[in-house]
């Protein structure tokens, strides 16, 4: 469709995927190693590259709408920083990483997961949203592209773990981080907010009802993220 491609063209390699890249790079130059935000920061760049490979490599049925759903998804990541850079503050689901990124209890793994739990329980069906909106389709015509993104962030969900939970399995399963974290599911958390944002669109012609859905939401992904940064002693 023509609305497709005029979009795609706008987020191309000046402002699409590369563009979103160099910002998350530019801004893990500023963070301290241990920065909760800055762990966060680092996830999000590996999950970007590797969407931005399969762009490339033509994996996705529809790469313009893949692209389009990705650089809106990350917009909302990067206006959240951008907020707080400028002493505004970001929506409620944020605020407890922020809140805490520099906590000296809590882990580099409760800051990545609870990145996460911001950016698909609140973001990713604010995302779909957007990007029907900017391409004129239904949810619906998103679906493979919002899978397909889903299937990379859950192929890379192990390796983040190890990454930041390194450790003998003995040591782990004794930990109080595996037992926080078991509670919590990035798979579950993905179909919850495909199933959300089927409700949005329900929810189109009700503005007032809408507003009030999402300010809930906010807030409830909120909570859990301040669950999964309870402090731990090591």
């Amino acid at each position: 469709m023509a609305q497709l491609e005029r979009f795609a063209e706008f987020t191309g390699s000046a402002h699409g995927i590369d563009g979103v890249v160099s910002r998350m790079r530019a801004l893990g130059a500023g963070f301290p190693p241990r920065d909760g935000v800055g762990v966060f920061n680092r996830v999000y760049l590996s999950v970007t590259e590797e969407v931005g490979r399969h762009l490339d490599g033509g994996r996705f049925p529809d790469t313009g709408a893949a692209l389009t759903l990705d650089v809106l998804f990350a917009e909302r990541y990067l206006t959240a920083v951008e907020a707080v850079a400028a002493d505004r503050r970001p929506p409620a689901c944020w605020r407890p990483l922020f809140q805490l990124r520099r906590h000296p209890g809590v882990r580099p793994l409760q800051f990545a997961l609870a990145g996460i739990n911001a950016h698909i329980g609140h973001d990713l069906p604010l995302a779909v949203m957007d990007a029907c909106r900017a391409l004129g389709c239904e949810p619906a015509e998103l679906e493979d592209e919002f899978d397909r993104v889903g299937d990379i962030l859950v192929s890379l969900e192990e390796s983040i773990r190890e990454q930041l939970m390194p450790g003998p399995d003995l040591f782990q399963i004794a930990d109080p981080l595996t037992h926080l974290l078991g509670s919590w599911s990035l798979e579950r958390a993905r179909d919850s907010a495909w199933a959300t944002a089927l409700t949005m669109r329900a929810l189109d012609g009700l503005p007032a009802v809408a507003e009030e859905f999402r300010e809930r939401l906010d807030g409830a992904v909120g909570l859990v993220g301040r669950m999964l940064l309870t402090p731990l002693a090591d």
